[in-house]
């Protein structure tokens, strides 16, 4: 179990959309401002429950059991799935048409497997830890608070070199985003194709 404090969330969230104005207007990925409008969603409608400014709440860890999980959310949709993989779990927040938002935790010294989606395209925010991410020909670190842009048709895996747990809001987009538009190219558990 963590703290949590209100006024700690707005200012990561207010930090976040300025850090994405300030990147969008030097010319980074366009998608910044979308990608951190996302993450001020689900900052406010997910993670952070109704609280008081200065009040703090207890909120728990994802569940470490395997299970389907169908809790209602203020929007009226359903969370579709939390799942255990190898590396860690993940968690989906919500789900509409053209878009898929994920919670991933990545476990200490593990990743995911080097793969492509010919569908859908990927923005990744890291919550807290460090990602080290390839993407096509280029790796990158990634810290607390910092993105990526992951395009359809790349190459790409993420991989947890901290010591802490990492973890990601993803924001899948694509006119197909079903977990079997994937290509192993190489994987750690033996599930490359």
């Amino acid at each position: 179990m963590k703290k949590l404090c209100y006024t700690k969330v707005q200012s990561f969230a207010f930090r976040s959309y300025s850090y994405g104005l300030a990147t969008a207007s030097q010319n980074a990925y366009p998608a910044t401002v979308l990608t951190t409008f996302y993450v001020l969603i689900v900052l406010t409608k997910f993670i952070m429950p109704d609280l008081a400014p200065g009040e703090t709440t207890t909120m728990p860890k994802l569940d470490q059991s395997v299970h389907p999980a169908a809790l209602a959310l203020t929007n009226g949709k359903d969370i579709a799935e939390t799942g255990l993989r190898p590396w860690g779990s993940y968690t989906v927040l919500e789900e509409g048409r053209g878009y898929k938002i994920k919670r991933i935790e990545v476990k200490p010294g593990h990743r995911l497997s080097l793969q492509m989606h010919h569908h859908r395209s990927e923005h990744w925010i890291v919550v807290s830890g460090t990602a080290k991410v390839i993407c096509g020909d280029q790796e990158i670190l990634l810290g607390t608070n910092q993105s990526t842009y992951v395009p359809a048709c790349t190459r790409h895996r993420l991989e947890n070199v901290g010591v802490i747990p990492l973890t990601l809001i993803e924001v899948q987009n694509g006119e197909y985003l079903g977990e079997d538009d994937i290509i192993r190219f190489q994987d750690d558990y033996s599930r490359a194709d």
